[in-house]
């Protein structure tokens, strides 16, 4: 059921790779709550994923983006707002990826170089897509700018290697540069910790099935969707939330506040 939750809003959602993809929901959501987007990946997630279809359905434009690229993120701004008609109100960065847990590189063998494109990529890159809207003045006032995030900005989980760092890196950016654009356009910058969900990228962690069902025992309510995830990204992107800024908010069925649940004590005493 839609509720026109933002209708007449303009924004750019970022990293809708295939239908598993928390943006590609989000995407799905926000148009029918009556907003409108441009869409954008970099060059060869655009040719990997099905980002053409999901413009179909949303009546979207794709822009192509390399996020780490302050040249490519300044024609993606400018060009936004052209193909919108005005400035933006709200934007989703859903961008995350590391070499070394690709080529499951152990944390005490990280390639350096890649280690840096790592936190380029899915933490860096959210601070270069904030700094070009504030360059281009692309931001209306009381926007919104959410970034996906994960509990292992906080907490050690094997395998999930550098991507930790990344993380952390991308809370500490919402929190400083929530500041800094909430005094300039009143404009609040947000992450959402998300439930392990079975994106493909999510999936293409080391041992994922066994993070995943742990989750689930972690959680009174279990596991938050993808779905779930992109209804709360509407949320955020809304008018509900306008004075909420600079929160790492969890979205994970209440895993972060549990201790040990029945379920967990019953599976250990078998």
């Amino acid at each position: 059921m839609a509720y026109n939750l933002l209708k007449g809003k303009r924004g750019i959602i970022f990293g809708a790779l295939d239908e598993n993809s928390i943006a590609w929901k989000t995407a799905l959501k926000v148009k029918q709550e009556g907003a409108s987007f441009t869409l954008t990946n970099a060059p060869i997630a655009l040719r990997m994923g099905k980002i053409n279809e999901l413009a179909g359905m949303c009546n979207a434009e794709v822009i192509a983006a390399d996020a780490t690229s302050e040249q490519d993120l300044h024609n993606l701004f400018t060009k936004s707002m052209e193909v919108l008609g005005g400035k933006l109100d709200f934007v989703l960065h859903s961008i995350g990826m590391s070499p070394n847990v690709r080529k499951d590189k152990a944390y005490g063998d990280l390639n350096y170089d890649w280690f840096q494109k790592t936190l380029d990529i899915s933490g860096l890159s959210f601070h270069k897509v904030m700094q070009t809207a504030e360059k281009t003045d692309a931001m209306n006032e009381w926007g919104s700018i959410v970034a996906l995030s994960y509990i292992a900005a906080q907490r050690t989980f094997p395998d999930y290697s550098d991507m930790a760092q990344a993380k952390s890196l991308l809370e500490s950016i919402a929190r400083s540069y929530g500041y800094r654009f909430g005094k300039l356009k009143k404009v609040r910058v947000n992450t959402i910790s998300q439930s392990p969900t079975k994106t493909t990228a999510g999936t293409g962690i080391s041992g994922f099935d066994v993070f995943y069902d742990y989750a689930q025992m972690m959680s009174p309510l279990g596991n938050a969707s993808a779905e779930d995830c992109a209804n709360y990204i509407v949320l955020m992107f809304s008018d509900y939330s306008r004075m909420v800024t600079m929160q790492n908010l969890m979205h994970d069925g209440g895993f972060s506040s549990t201790g040990i649940t029945e379920e967990l004590i019953e599976r250990l005493t078998k």
